[in-house]
């Protein structure tokens, strides 16, 4: 019972740290580090979610829950189980099964869906898009709409429309084309994927649907620090203003786009200088690596 607890007890620190990420404002400042806080929040709930109702059916073994677990599939090789472990307590562990089953199945499906869609645009893309020497590496779609984004995946493509073209001087150009080029580099879809995923296996939890945001939010955050760092602040938050007041376009579905989320504080940020002291950053990964290390080491003790 005592590993059982201890699970219970991730969960609830998953939750309470989940809270302190959305509340924080440091975040904002030093976002790369939010996102491994936040990765490791997902992957300890995650072994958590799956490991306590294990833990609770194995409980009668009295040991760790990886050891009890293989003791207990042992017996079951053996036909035989140990006093106090029945068929309640069998169900605890097929809970948990299922648990990790619908984690790894929703991932596995938001993965083909992704690479669905990216397939499918990429096939659009070599119809309607354009090449132009002016504006090197990316393709060009002639809409009127201002629009830019990144198509991940082994190939990746940058896309701007022309509208995006007309809108936007040569120095906003290249700080957007940085921004998705970053996208592009840092494969900040497959960053999303394990977020949306717990999003859909775990629907009941509102703080696991905002998270999928949070890092949204973050990623992009991430890119427009790429782009900084190349093109200083100005250029950059010149172009996501121009975007929010042409009325900017969401990305299609398997992309990632400049103009997609909170554009205003974006802005803000961009303008506002400073880091946040390292304390605050080491305090945050240590606090990350131990909320994985506790479920991790109760499955392989």
């Amino acid at each position: 019972m005592a590993y059982a607890v201890h699970f219970a007890a991730t969960v609830l620190a998953c939750y309470l740290t989940a809270q302190v990420l959305a509340a924080a404002t440091w975040t904002w400042r030093s976002p790369r580090v939010a996102i491994v806080c936040w990765q490791a929040v997902g992957l300890a709930l995650g072994l958590s979610a799956m490991g306590l109702p294990m833990a609770l059916g194995v409980a009668p073994y009295d040991r760790p829950t990886g050891g009890a677990l293989l003791a207990l599939a042992t017996d079951l090789a053996h036909g035989t189980l140990p006093a106090g472990l029945g068929v309640v307590h069998l169900g605890g562990v097929g809970v948990g099964v299922g648990i990790g089953a619908v984690l790894l199945a929703t991932t596995v499906r938001s993965l083909h869906a992704a690479v669905r869609a990216q397939r499918r645009h990429r096939d659009l893309l070599t119809l309607v898009a354009r090449r132009d020497p002016d504006v090197p590496g990316a393709l060009v779609l002639d809409h009127p709409s201002a629009a830019a984004y990144c198509l991940p995946g082994m190939r990746p493509r940058v896309v701007v429309s022309a509208g995006a073209l007309d809108l936007l001087d040569r120095a906003e150009l290249e700080a957007v084309l940085t921004h998705e080029r970053a996208h592009a580099h840092e494969r900040h879809d497959l960053v999303l994927l394990p977020f949306l995923a717990l999003r859909r296996a775990l629907p009941w939890f509102r703080w696991v649907r905002d998270a999928h945001d949070r890092v949204a939010l973050l990623v992009e955050m991430r890119a427009d620090d790429k782009a900084r760092e190349l093109h200083a602040e100005v250029p950059l938050a010149g172009a996501l203003r121009r975007f929010a007041a042409a009325g900017h376009r969401i990305a299609p579905a398997g992309t990632l786009g400049l103009g997609d989320r909170d554009l205003d504080v974006r802005v803000q940020r961009l303008l506002v200088t400073g880091r946040p002291p390292r304390l605050i950053g080491a305090t945050a990964l240590a606090v990350a690596a131990t909320l994985v290390a506790l479920p991790i080491s109760l499955f392989l003790s």
